[in-house]
């Protein structure tokens, strides 16, 4: 079946605004930006200090996320724990936690899992998306190592990357992150691709890959996001008619 790729990026798009100075006025741009006249975001994606406002911005229907552990990924459950408490109370629906991606590296993976245990107890009955970070892992056997970890922990989605360091997400790394969910059997799990996305030909490398993966009915945002600041321009330029980075109906 034929797809408009910028129809599903849209409607599976996190829009993300994760500055060290947003401020408030940032939000409420952002809040602005999900509720597009070609259909909402899936959510909205900040820091903690202003879920309570991203909450009061935007219907029930567009999700409020935030992050934590964020963008270190320091092996720190107590500060992980508290910031998704935080998270909680002021209302947010999902959690975007980093897994402790230098301790994996450094083989403590023991300490990563106990770690990721903790995050999800705590993080019920929130999403919690946990971020991998493949661009620093390198190799694929860390990468998919992590994606188990994270999958055996009770991860809803498992996401590639902060978008914070040198190497975000890439084809060959959400090929193996996707194989790895394909392969563990959970079919409630899915996949988030993160950072350096910013047309709707690029998104729609990853659409094709989560179809050839976890098939076409994984193409909704309860199996796949897209985390991107600067996609929805493309998106809705595509949409608009005005440009055309994939042909149109071409999905």
């Amino acid at each position: 079946m034929h797809r408009d790729a910028a129809s599903v990026a849209l409607a599976c798009l996190d829009l993300t605004s994760l500055n060290e100075a947003d401020t408030p006025a940032d939000i409420e741009a952002l809040c602005r930006r999900a509720q597009t006249a070609h259909g909402p975001v899936a959510a909205v994606c900040v820091w903690p200090r202003f879920v309570a406002q991203a909450r009061s911005l935007l219907p029930a229907t567009i999700k409020v996320a935030a992050v934590a552990n964020f963008p270190d990924g320091a092996l720190d459950p107590t500060r992980a724990v508290a910031e998704i408490g935080l998270i909680a109370e002021a209302g947010g629906d999902e959690v975007d936690v980093v897994l402790p991606w230098k301790a994996l590296i450094a083989g403590q993976a023991s300490e990563v899992r106990e770690f990721l245990s903790e995050v999800r107890h705590a993080s019920r009955p929130l999403v919690l998306k946990v971020i991998i970070e493949s661009g620093e892992l390198k190799t694929p056997e860390l990468i998919a190592e992590a994606t188990r970890l994270a999958l055996a922990a009770g991860a809803d989605f498992v996401k590639t990357s902060t978008g914070k360091t040198p190497v975000s997400a890439t084809p060959k790394a959400a090929a193996l992150m996707l194989k790895t969910i394909e392969a563990s059997g959970m079919r409630h799990a899915g996949f988030k691709a993160s950072g350096g996305i910013r047309t709707v030909a690029e998104a729609h490398e990853y659409l094709q890959l989560a179809e050839a993966w976890l098939g076409e009915a994984a193409l909704n945002p309860r199996r796949l996001r897209l985390g991107a600041s600067g996609l929805l321009n493309d998106i809705e330029a595509v949409l608009g008619g005005k440009a055309g980075t994939v042909e149109s109906g071409s999905y």
